[in-house]
């Protein structure tokens, strides 16, 4: 298949496009892994947008995945419309902790054990379900699975999530979460104080190369930067840190603080270990959330603290050490 085709995408005036220039490091990276990136989709939805001709460049259509990007190109792409005639995920009636809404999105603070949107084997009792029950206006972006869906939490991370009502304002908050315009702040307990009590984890993260539901910091992983800093320390057995992510890979806290030497309390795929809380699942929590409303340009900032369960178990360490 040619690289690109010199006929521009049949588009109607409905159709949103979104443009975003090639810039270090993403010079010489695949146009699949850079259009999945910038509208936070899988690299297979990228394949198909790329493939249908929802992809383009200046000089037309560009239709082959493996195609290697130039800095300075321009990349403009068209999600295709949600399609009503799929399986869609259904309404249910799930309670929701909403702290912010308008007509164009909403920011809430997901609990721990939520499932973000459907997936195999799990249908029902997701954020997806509860978000179709309580607005009907959700952007058809991520598809009917994930209607709204900008960014995610894994199951067992709790904390703050934005979610688009339109197709406009999803793709400028993904153009602000590829820019790295977003800001995000973690806390988590950790096995051990880390040494020095602050710092940078400049490590990059790829595919582990035996377990492939797993990342795992790779030579030729893709770029990932964490910091941290400790904010109390229980012994020298566990730590409570806060956590800032530059870039936004898959399980990226987890799998620094694991190369580092000091995994998550409750983790079940990097180092995991018992834990006396019997803690099923990560003690992983985003904090804070900032960004700029598409529409009216205002930086909005958010807060939530930690799950209840957690601050129980900061409680016992507090009286413990």
């Amino acid at each position: 298949m040619s690289e690109s085709h010199n006929l521009l995408p049949l588009l109607t005036p409905e159709e949103e496009t979104e443009t975003l220039e090639v810039e270090e490091p993403w010079a010489g990276e695949r146009l699949d892994i850079f259009v999945a990136q910038g509208a936070q989709i899988s690299r297979a939805q990228a394949k198909k947008w790329i493939e249908g001709g929802r992809v383009w460049g200046g000089e037309g259509l560009w239709l082959s995945p493996s195609r290697r990007l130039r800095l300075g190109e321009s990349v403009s792409f068209s999600p295709p419309p949600l399609m009503s005639a799929l399986p869609q995920a259904q309404p249910e009636l799930l309670p929701l902790d909403i702290l912010y809404e308008d007509s164009d999105l909403l920011v809430l603070n997901k609990p721990r054990g939520l499932v973000v949107h459907p997936g195999a084997g799990v249908q029902q009792g997701t954020l997806v379900n509860a978000l179709l029950a309580h607005c009907q206006d959700l952007s058809g972006i991520g598809g009917v699975e994930r209607p709204g869906i900008v960014h995610r939490l894994d199951k067992d991370t709790s904390g703050l999530m934005v979610v688009s009502k339109n197709d406009a304002v999803h793709l400028e908050l993904s153009r602000q979460f590829a820019q790295r315009e977003v800001h995000k702040l973690y806390q988590a307990l950790v096995w051990g104080v880390p040494q020095p009590p602050c710092g940078l984890i400049e490590q990059p993260i790829g595919r582990h190369p035996q377990e492939r539901k797993l990342m795992a910091v790779r030579p030729k992983g893709r770029e990932a930067k964490t910091t941290y800093k400790v904010l109390e320390a229980y012994g020298d057995r566990y730590a409570w840190l806060e956590l800032h992510l530059y870039t936004g890979r898959t399980h990226q806290i987890r799998v620094h603080l694991s190369w580092l030497g000091y995994p998550l309390v409750g983790d079940p795929l990097y180092k995991p270990r018992p834990n006396p809380w019997q803690l099923a699942g990560q003690a992983l929590h985003c904090a804070q959330l900032a960004f700029t409303h598409p529409r009216s340009g205002q930086r909005l900032e958010f807060e939530a603290p930690a799950p209840e369960i957690l601050q129980n178990i900061l409680r016992q360490l507090r009286e413990s050490y």
